[in-house]
């Protein structure tokens, strides 16, 4: 296997989970925490409680943890490999991903346990004070985290177009000219053969036969006479 597979594979796999991390915690922002908004006290600590229990699985771990050691293979493979051009927009998406993760590591995780730490709802004596000491703060950092998440992922799907680019060439035209060519609109000049110079004395002239259709390349040899091809 080429390395450049490997370099391809690993920063596909790191945009995927990157992007599977903005998508979850994009959906908190913009659904589920304002679906909770609007319910009882009660029923958004019993949910919020069930579901800081329930997303400890391998399916949220390993693309919360996994992004890490994934951007962080794919900024070494970029510095040894193909796609320097590509190197600082990962580094940028490496740097914003970290700084999401100590904000759920710093923030919502610790608000999450205090919510699971205060007991079951039903036996709760002041749901709303409970209720106002973790919403507010949750809902704003949530929307803060989910924020760098998509520009870590958008730095990652850029970096993927960069990576796909060609280097260092030039953008040939669409009839695939080479350095030596020129792309022409063929034009018949009075006094020219084939449409490619003078046909008098002193003048290049170019190989006998019809003259380049329009899109045509036309290579110019030592001589500077003009030869017509694909």
């Amino acid at each position: 296997m080429s390395l450049r597979v490997v370099q391809t594979a690993v920063l596909l796999a790191a945009t995927i989970t990157t992007g599977l991390m903005a998508g979850l915690f994009a959906g908190f922002a913009y659904a589920v925490m304002p679906g909770l908004g609007r319910s009882s006290s009660r029923t958004l600590i019993e949910a919020m409680q069930n579901i800081s229990r329930a997303i400890i699985n391998g399916w949220f771990m390993l693309p919360f943890l996994g992004s890490i050691p994934l951007i962080a293979f794919a900024v070494v493979l970029a510095w040894r490999g193909h796609g320097r051009n590509a190197l600082p927009w990962i580094i940028a998406a490496l740097a914003v991903y970290l700084a999401a993760f100590l904000i759920t590591s710093a923030v919502n995780v610790p608000l999450n346990n205090q919510l699971v730490n205060a007991g079951n709802p039903a036996h709760l004596s002041d749901l709303a004070a409970v209720r106002h000491s973790f919403e507010h703060k949750w809902v704003t950092w949530n929307i803060v985290r989910a924020l760098m998440h998509a520009a870590a992922f958008g730095c990652l799907a850029w970096a993927l177009v960069l990576y796909g680019a060609p280097h260092g060439q030039a953008a040939l035209p669409e009839s695939g000219c080479a350095s030596r060519q020129q792309h022409i609109q063929a034009v018949s000049m009075p006094g020219s053969v084939g449409g490619l110079g003078p046909a008098g004395a002193g003048g290049p002239v170019a190989a006998t036969g019809p003259g380049p259709r329009a899109g045509e390349c036309v290579t110019v040899n030592a001589e500077g006479a003009g030869v017509a091809g694909a």
